[in-house]
């Protein structure tokens, strides 16, 4: 397995950060995790908690984020719409197109009130992927999301965690939210030789604040 040398070369502070999908042999591809927003958190997994006041922005209108921007990690990436597969299991961007974050486009666009959600690859074939160092974002590092009517939203990550894919907390990156949050999704943890896939996802929370 091609990903095992991105486990090797480097983990994150306190989150391994490793490949968002173990590969089934399809174009698509699983990430534990289903588009249903009513599943509650499991307990027993910590949540990151908004360290910063939210300021009192008016929500933007609908419109698909077309690039992220993560300078803390050295990302600028084109966004792509994604959706889910028949199972309601949540797609991705190709695998071989590493460097594309994808858009969950049956959730709230960026800048929207609610929770938009983005998920990425960590690594590839060639190399690190787009979300290979998601794990060392921190509190107070900013997510810049552009969009297709040109606005900018800017977003403050609140904090990061890792849960297991059988426990993935449904509710913290579908559910309602009173103001303009964004999700980002790779995977982390051990990765499992057996089924293919990695253990854990990784889940950056952030609040817009500009």
């Amino acid at each position: 397995m091609w990903w095992r040398g991105a486990i090797g070369r480097r983990t994150a502070p306190a989150v391994a950060v490793v490949t968002l999908l173990g590969v089934t042999g399809l174009g698509l591809v699983t990430v534990g995790l289903t588009a249903d927003p009513t599943r509650p958190p499991q307990p027993g997994h910590a949540t990151p908690r908004r360290t910063h006041p939210a300021p009192d922005l008016p929500p933007l209108p609908h419109a698909a984020p077309t690039r992220v921007q993560i300078p803390a990690i050295g990302v600028r990436a084109e966004v792509v719409p994604v959706g889910t597969d028949a199972a309601g299991v949540l797609e991705v961007p190709p695998l071989d197109r590493p460097g594309l974050a994808g858009w969950y486009r049956h959730g709230v666009s960026p800048g929207e009130a609610g929770n938009a959600v983005l998920v990425g690859h960590v690594d590839s074939k060639a190399g690190p992927a787009v979300f290979f160092d998601l794990g060392r974002l921190r509190a107070g590092d900013t997510i810049r999301v552009t969009r297709a009517d040109t606005s900018v939203a800017t977003f403050t990550v609140d904090g990061v965690g890792a849960y297991p894919k059988d426990r993935f907390p449904s509710t913290l990156v579908y559910g309602p939210a009173d103001v303009p949050a964004l999700r980002l999704i790779t995977c982390g943890g051990r990765f499992d030789a057996r089924t293919g896939n990695y253990v854990d996802n990784v889940v950056v929370l952030a609040t817009r604040t500009g």
